[in-house]
């Protein structure tokens, strides 16, 4: 079954890349400007939860299901990591009092387990067959093994982790119970799942919600434990040299030593072949447990001061002492697959290749993408982690050429200048335009070429937009648009509509000289007009007497010859 211990909220990404820059194992992908957590890659240390400034990557609260359970009918037990000393209250009668109003039924150190487990270490170097021995209640080490460095398996040691052996114990003391382990660690989470004997991992933050929600302050809460003379050194388990501190008795042939970090931890395992008689505690955290990701880090003087105060509640008494278990601890650890693939060397120069980097000079191996060198980068867009253009030096050269090819090829003039009206950019187009040399124009004062009132209006607030100017060194009229960009940044388009109004212009004089033109014909067809019209007004009214005087004639003939009128 799949299942996630971080969300991943892809809208609060900003596609920064410092988680992966993070990421000891690099177990996080990139893809569509996106982060997502590789699970089967990651080794749940925690880094990319504080190392992301948005919120992007948040530890799966399993505080809803805790509360479910405690409000159920079966028996639920708690078992506290020794680091709670250093997040919440310096004893442990009084946590146990906090966790009781909770509602658990009781509660229990985990450095019981831890005791356990401590002796079945001693019993292994005692045998003498281990070359070195790796021992580690650390999850996140156990997995970075697994994982990444399979040929260390034969020096871990073969036995569960505190958490783990005391599930055990707790189980065999209470056979129908429900157990949840509580401690600083995202990593215990997916432990307590696989185990099989783990109901809930909660972290120390989860459980701050549930006091703050019931009110509860541990340190104020009264301790009813009496307490044994007897000490429990396994409670040293989540600070520097805890494991080693544990012994009672050091087995000889063996030095002992502490590694905490995993960048110090990856640096041993990939040499521990050249190691002989070590005893190597483990830890992902550095300062270990007490600086896991989800401690609370609530006493002044940081690490140091959490390191003495685990330091001495280690030497003080104990609850009554458990009687040593007669469970089995041991446990096999087996190599998980790791699914990445190790490209052939042209597979990888075919990628850098496609960045510009065809060289080994050209792999500048800053780091900005995330990874550690250009040919780790490679790999990892060769196993779809990554993408080519997350070379952020590559884009930026690209980006800046192309944008220069683009302002340099404009149609248009482009000039960008500063808050002091210094040319930052020009484009030969706007040199030409204002009558400049571009070479020597750039990084000079703007009102050395041109008349400046008009940027100043713009740095004012004032909206340049398609301004119509004439620049009398060149005789060139531009259609002006300024805009401020970043910053205090003005830039500015000048189209060249030079030819435009040369055309216009001359339009303008056809235009005057075709109606002067026109009003001279009009003139002179008139006159013609006015002729015509004279004469044929002369011509018509004569034709007009001429037939009243013929009507008249006629009328009269007719009159004298009829019959009627002698």
């Amino acid at each position: 079954m799949h299942v996630e211990y971080l969300n991943f909220q892809s809208e609060s990404c900003k596609n920064c890349y410092k988680c992966l820059r993070e990421c000891p194992v690099k177990a996080i992908t990139v893809l569509g400007d996106r982060a997502r957590i590789r699970e089967d890659l990651c080794v749940l240390c925690g880094h990319c939860t504080y190392a992301c400034s948005f919120n992007a990557k948040k530890v799966v609260d399993d505080t809803a299901a805790v509360k479910k359970l405690l409000g159920g009918k079966k028996k639920v037990i708690a078992s506290v990591a020794p680091a709670f000393v250093s997040s919440f209250a310096p004893d442990f009668g009084a946590f146990k009092s906090a966790l009781l109003k909770l509602g658990f039924a009781d509660a229990f150190e985990t450095a019981e387990g831890a005791r356990e487990v401590t002796e079945c270490y001693r019993k292994l170097l005692d045998g003498g067959a281990y070359k070195n021995l790796i021992a580690s209640a650390c999850p996140s080490i156990v997995r970075l093994i697994e994982i990444y460095y399979p040929d260390a398996l034969k020096y871990l040691a073969p036995v569960d982790s505190p958490m783990v052996a005391h599930a055990r114990m707790l189980h065999e003391r209470y056979p129908d119970c429900k157990v949840v382990f509580i401690g600083p660690c995202i990593a215990k989470k997916r432990e307590a799942d696989e185990s099989g004997m783990i109901d809930f991992a909660l972290t120390f933050e989860e459980l701050s919600r549930l006091f703050e929600e019931k009110g509860i302050d541990p340190a104020a809460e009264p301790s009813t434990l009496v307490l044994e003379t007897e000490r429990n050194t396994a409670r040293n388990y989540p600070i520097n040299s805890g494991i080693i501190k544990s012994f009672n008795v050091y087995s000889d042939g063996y030095e002992y030593v502490s590694v905490d970090g995993l960048a110090r931890a990856k640096e041993v395992l990939a040499n521990i072949d050249t190691l002989s008689g070590m005893f190597i505690e483990m830890h992902a955290c550095e300062f270990s447990c007490i600086n896991g990701p989800c401690a609370l880090h609530k006493e002044k003087g940081g690490f140091i001061k959490a390191t003495e105060t685990v330091r001495a509640y280690a030497k003080t008494g104990s609850a009554a002492q458990v009687p040593p278990s007669e469970l089995s601890f041991a446990h096999k650890y087996e190599k998980k697959k790791n699914a990445n693939k190790v490209p052939s060397e042209e597979e990888i120069r075919k990628v850098l290749a496609a960045t510009g980097k065809t060289r080994v000079e050209d792999e500048l191996n800053c780091g900005a993408c995330g990874y550690n060198t250009c040919r780790e980068k490679a790999i990892a867009v060769l196993n779809g982690m990554a993408e080519i253009s997350m070379c952020v030096p590559f884009m930026r050269e690209r980006a800046e050429g192309l944008s220069y090819d683009i302002i340099q090829n404009s149609p248009n003039g482009i000039i960008a200048v500063d808050e002091n009206f210094v040319i930052a950019q020009i484009n030969e187009k706007a040199a030409q335009l204002i009558g400049a040399e571009r070479k020597l124009a750039k990084g000079e004062a703007l009102d050395r070429f041109y008349n400046p009132a008009d940027f100043y209006m713009a740095a004012a607030g004032e909206i340049i937009t398609r301004r119509k100017i004439f620049i009398d060194k060149t005789s060139a009229w531009v259609e002006m648009t300024i805009r401020k960009v970043t910053g205090d940044m003005l830039f500015c388009i000048m189209k060249d509509i030079t030819a435009d109004m040369k055309y216009r212009d001359r339009l303008d004089q056809i235009k005057a000289e075709t109606v002067e033109a026109a009003n001279r014909v009009v003139s002179k067809q008139m006159s013609v007009v006015q002729e015509i019209a004279s004469l044929l007004g002369e011509t018509t009214a004569e034709t007009k007497i001429a037939l009243l005087k013929l009507r008249d004639t006629l009328t009269k003939e007719s009159v004298g010859d009829d019959p009627e009128n002698a």
